[in-house]
């Protein structure tokens, strides 16, 4: 079977394309994709708990640790202990943080209006309704 015949294939394919196009945007602001879509998953009002953003975006802990500490070098984010539970710290953003954020929101927005011009609702219905089941199978470890 060749690579291109396989259904991993294109969803590697697709989704590097997609990130080099977000990273090119992202770099023109000084970020990196993974801190936009952090940025996009952080509640301002209460704050998010960094413990729910790892699973947001499918990431390591280890991995959102040091996204974390980047965007605070840069001075997009805050830490705040929760004054109910000294082992829970929210993640709070700046004003900076806010501008990127922004920033993000309208790249993504850009994109899925872009997309959705191109390719009809029934298309894009389908394609969410085989990711659906797919991501199903594996979490139900239909798979292996």
């Amino acid at each position: 079977m060749k690579p291109e015949e396989t259904i991993d294939y294109h969803f590697k394919v697709c989704w590097h394309a997609i990130s080099r196009m977000y990273n090119t945007e992202a770099v023109k602001n000084d970020m990196t994709t993974s801190i936009g879509f952090v940025l996009l998953n952080i509640d301002q009002q209460k704050g998010t708990p960094a413990t729910k953003i790892a699973p947001l975006l499918g990431l390591e802990a280890r991995s959102l640790t040091r996204i974390l500490k980047s965007m605070e070098e840069k001075g997009l984010i805050y830490k705040v202990s929760d004054p109910s539970d000294k082992r829970l710290v929210r993640i709070f953003l700046t004003e900076k943080g806010l501008e990127k954020k922004e920033v993000s929101r309208q790249t993504v927005k850009l994109f899925n209006n872009k997309v959705r011009d191109v390719i009809p609702q029934k298309e894009l219905d389908v394609f969410f309704k085989v990711c659906e089941r797919i991501q199903g199978m594996i979490e139900n470890k239909e798979i292996f």
